[in-house]
């Protein structure tokens, strides 16, 4: 290939474009490859072709785009909104499949015109009770934390045989609302209990990816370094090379989604940054989700762009707060999280109502499982699969509404049993989506993302 006269000078040509294609498709690819190609406000040529443009749903959707608040650890349900009258009385008492009953050390109170009970800890966010939809008959297949996060994001809990995360799907099924921006991201993702598999894309196409955000809104080298228009130049240089390895036998299945990867890398540093400042919104909203500096105030942060990010058009926006594992230090431990949480929630949820968006936007809240009723050691709770809550709002779902309970003491789904993919299932409905449509060919088979189960829970939708 000859390369221009006025680029020799100004960008190396890698030694090996495999090299390039492997920094590109790895769980870092689109801001590594960013990093690569500077800053600039020009729109980007337009690519041959457009895999992230808006699909057309299987029906009509209820909902445009999804948030979902993961509260990584496994939040006990049992001291902050699932009340059972039982064990409050047997506090102290043998439970049924052994252990002592230990009732919640907070004090429980009803909300709203529904009476939805909540603890002390969670006073701001019990304010909106009757704007929830529960679905208290959850349940899942693994007690450890890496599968079972991993199940929550991919639908299986075989980390080794890595599946496409929800948010990939959610792409690949109807595009992004934005082209100047991922239709994914993932704000603070934990860097254990599964890592990139959480927000990839596996088998399909790279371009539907999450893209990483830390809490401060900073995308690792999507800095400027280049010149607008020498920018450019570089770009058309490395996407030629792409071009001509992907017409050779040989070429990645990843290229297609490499070469795309880098145009939305391009149009997005003109974009991301100026978003993702939230020193742009006034005093008092920020005052409103907490916003503090340092650590303390990063769960905050998150939300805050989680609103900016879905009012821009990213289709799936996910936070994190991690730090619910309480074994030990359940008291202390959960006084220090709902703290953390529960302003910037309600807030959340308060900014999207006044914004016009909570009519178009669902929001998730929960965990990978729950927690036991009975006591672990001197003050903690161990994990629970069989029964725990999580809860809906906003687009598409039932307010003030409950599906599904668990028994007496909330160890077991009895009623309105969902498992994770029965979960998977309905947010993809209310998405538009029909779970049992929205297939991948890979290996000889279609894949799904809720592989031959799921069931939609259709009693929540509106």
């Amino acid at each position: 290939m000859n390369i221009p006269k006025e680029l020799r000078a100004s960008v190396a040509v890698p030694p090996s474009r495999r090299q390039l294609l492997k920094t590109a498709s790895s769980g870092f690819g689109l801001v590594a490859l960013a990093g690569l190609l500077g800053q600039s406000k020009a729109r980007a040529s337009e690519p041959e072709a457009k895999p992230l443009a808006p699909k057309a749903p299987h029906f009509k959707a209820r909902a445009k785009r999804l948030i979902f608040v993961h509260m990584n650890g496994a939040i006990s349900h049992h001291d902050t909104f699932d009340y059972k009258p039982q064990l409050e009385k047997n506090d102290g008492k043998p439970g049924p499949g052994g252990g002592i009953l230990t009732a919640s050390k907070f004090k429980w109170k009803q909300y709203g015109e529904t009476g939805s009970w909540f603890t002390e800890l969670l006073p701001k966010l019990a304010q909106h009770a009757d704007k929830l939809t529960w679905l208290r008959g959850l349940h899942t297949d693994t007690p450890a934390h890496p599968q079972a996060v991993v199940q929550l994001h991919t639908g299986s809990a075989n980390a080794a045989l890595t599946r496409p995360s929800l948010g990939a799907w959610l792409l690949y099924g109807l595009g992004s609302e934005n082209q100047e921006l991922p239709g994914y991201i993932t704000i603070n993702p934990p860097p254990n209990f599964g890592g990139a598999v959480n927000f990839g894309s596996a088998f399909l196409p790279a371009h539907f990816q999450g893209t990483r955000i830390d809490d401060l809104g900073q995308l690792p080298n999507l800095k400027p370094s280049t010149a607008t228009t020498l920018q450019r130049k570089q770009l058309d240089l490395i996407q030629a090379m792409n071009r001509e390895l992907g017409n050779t036998p040989t070429a990645p299945d990843q290229l297609d989604g490499v070469i795309e990867t880098m145009e939305l890398g391009f149009r997005m540093q003109g974009k991301v940054p100026e978003l993702l400042d939230i020193r742009q919104e006034p005093q008092k909203v920020k005052d409103a989700y907490g916003i503090k500096d340092g650590p303390a105030g990063g769960f905050a942060r998150q939300c805050l762009m989680a609103r900016r990010l879905s009012e821009a058009g990213v289709r799936f926006v996910e936070i994190c707060q991690p730090g619910w594992d309480h074994h030990t230090n359940l008291h202390k431990g959960m006084i220090e999280r709902c703290a953390s949480i529960d302003q910037p929630v309600a807030a959340l949820l308060t900014d999207l109502e006044q914004k016009g968006l909570l009519s178009e936007t669902l929001v998730l809240f929960g965990s990978e499982f729950g927690r036991q009723p009975t006591a672990q050691g001197k003050d903690g709770r161990d994990h629970n699969i069989t029964g725990y809550p999580m809860f809906l709002t906003g687009a598409g779902v039932k307010k003030g509404f409950t599906y599904g309970s668990t028994d007496e003491y909330g160890i077991k789904a009895v009623e309105g049993r969902m498992h994770t993919n029965d979960l998977h299932a309905t947010l993809l409905a209310l998405m538009g989506l029909d779970h049992e449509k929205l297939t991948y060919r890979y290996a000889g088979r279609d894949f799904r993302l809720t592989d031959i189960a799921g069931q939609v829970a259709s009693e929540v939708l509106t």
